[in-house]
């Protein structure tokens, strides 16, 4: 046992708490969340550190031996997502304290915040499925009251469908853990996985694992469940949209690679081929709703889509390189869409609108702030040496060793489309005729580019120091690879 595995969640969670006993005092809560996301992002490190060197970490919660108790599981896949996820929220936080504004402060913001983050970590470091489901529901609870805070009409409007959408699919996931359980008797990953592989994954199981790949592809957003995510995430601030962009999804998408991995990996000819199918999909619907639109936010959101559709292809790959290139696509995509959306949150501030059209000129005031998203829009369209491209690389290698030449074509192509999208709005928003003069400008960007200094800089460490990142990522893909590793380190038969 190792109680540093349960730090990233409970450290949040104390936080938070402690946020809603002062309401009132907002530079208080400052402090206190830089100090929380400080422990918790070193908690972290030393987390992945003690992967890295000694294998699987696990927690039995009260020294209940699982499968009869509730167990935390550190493997290299869900510790990599720890520190990237927390990493991207602390920068966000960061963001917020110049521009979420002192209403939204005055009303349990930061509190709200760390309690996402709890469940956000605690998705990561669960080993059973039915306290995935309630990780779940802490991380959604806390969304829902982000995306309502501050009251406006479109937040009203948006929060209805996100709802709707979210209470379906916490139906949908109790139905299918009351299915599991009924037939495994048991829903501990661990334990789960073991016994249907005793068993075999019979014709029920496998659509017991439809099932679960509609809830979890409901949450992260992949065809044709994707419907709610454009109008949700476009109605709270920037702030708020980048951890909604950085992690809810990714948390969905993390679970998605999990559960076929670990549990449902014996039919891969049903299962692994219509996330296969999907996968290419959605990378389509992305990049064409990506370039689609003259709005800033908007454009990224699409690109949230098309880059869910890449990293789960990785799955119908099923190998070694094509796992490592899923989950270095997935950390890659966490920072870098943390920092198109702090860097666009200091766009609207500047220009008080989302239109690209009303938008022009800025790289004669802003240089700094144009051309880190120019280097932005680079990493996010897979341009080397920044991290997008290595993510490209590993899944296009695994994809051409597999024969999956479709994949690696609609990817490759989608890569251009990417890049045409978020570079209309570099070329667009800093390069075209001033439309705004000094005086007209709506804000500052005080304060607002440092966070993404941070995530441009982790990212470009990502692309160019990748020999150094690959021992912890192929870790993390050899696991996935043989889910007896799991199996053994959590069960210890």
């Amino acid at each position: 046992m190792n109680n540093l595995v349960i730090l990233p969640i409970l450290i949040p969670l104390i936080t938070a708490t402690l946020l809603l006993l002062i309401p009132k005092k907002v530079k208080l809560q400052k402090v206190i969340s830089v100090i929380s996301l400080t422990a918790t992002t070193i908690a972290a490190m030393v987390l992945v550190h003690t992967v890295y060197l000694n294998g699987i970490q696990t927690l039995e919660i009260g020294s209940w031996r699982p499968p009869f108790g509730i167990v935390l599981v550190a493997d290299m896949f869900a510790s990599l997502l720890v520190l990237t996820g927390v990493i991207v929220s602390f920068t966000c936080v960061l963001f917020s304290f110049r521009n979420i504004g002192k209403d939204r402060e005055n009303f349990f913001f930061y509190a709200f915040t760390q309690f996402l983050i709890t469940g956000v970590m605690g998705a990561f470091l669960t080993g059973d499925l039915f306290n995935l489901f309630v990780f779940f529901e802490v991380m959604l609870m806390s969304s829902y009251a982000l995306i309502v805070l501050g009251g406006t009409r479109i937040q009203l409007r948006e929060s209805i469908k996100y709802l709707l959408v979210n209470i379906i699919s916490s139906a949908l996931f109790v139905i299918a853990l009351a299915y599991l359980y009924g037939l495994v008797g048991t829903l501990n990953m661990a334990d789960v996985s073991s016994k249907i592989a005793q068993s075999g994954q019979t014709d029920i199981v496998t659509v017991v694992a439809i099932l679960f790949l509609i809830v979890f592809g409901l949450k992260g957003g992949i065809f044709p469940l994707y419907f709610w995510l454009p109008g949700s995430y476009q109605a709270p601030p920037y702030a708020i949209t980048a951890i909604f962009g950085a992690l809810l999804t990714k948390v969905g998408v993390y679970s998605i690679y999990r559960i076929f991995t670990l549990i449902f990996y014996h039919e891969p000819q049903i299962t692994h081929q219509i996330i296969a199918a999907l996968a290419i999909i959605t990378i389509l619907i992305g990049a064409i709703g990506a370039i689609a639109y003259w709005d800033v936010k908007k454009i990224l959101i699409y690109n949230i889509v098309t880059a869910v559709g890449v990293i789960i292809y990785g799955i119908a790959i099923a190998t070694e390189t094509g796992y490592a290139g899923g989950i270095y696509y997935l950390v890659h995509d966490m920072v870098i869409k943390g920092a198109l959306f702090l860097l666009a949150g200091a766009m609207f501030t500047i220009t008080g609108t989302d239109n690209i059209k009303k938008m022009g000129g800025m790289i004669k005031r802003h240089p700094l702030l144009g051309w880190m998203f120019f280097t932005a829009c680079l990493a996010l369209a897979g341009i080397p040496p920044l991290s997008g491209f290595v993510g490209k690389i590993l899944l296009a290698q695994g994809g051409l060793a597999q024969e999956h030449y479709i994949f690696v074509g609609v990817m490759l192509f989608s890569s251009l489309l990417v890049l045409y999208s978020v570079m209309k709005i570099f070329m667009n928003c800093f390069f075209r005729e001033e439309v705004l003069s000094p005086k007209e400008e709506k804000g500052t960007t005080k304060g607002l580019v440092y966070p993404s200094v941070i995530l441009i800089a982790l990212s470009a460490f990502l692309g160019l120091g990748a020999e150094f990142v690959y021992p912890y990522v192929f870790e993390a893909a050899e696991t996935l690879m043989d889910p007896s590793i799991y199996i053994q380190a959590v069960l210890k038969e």
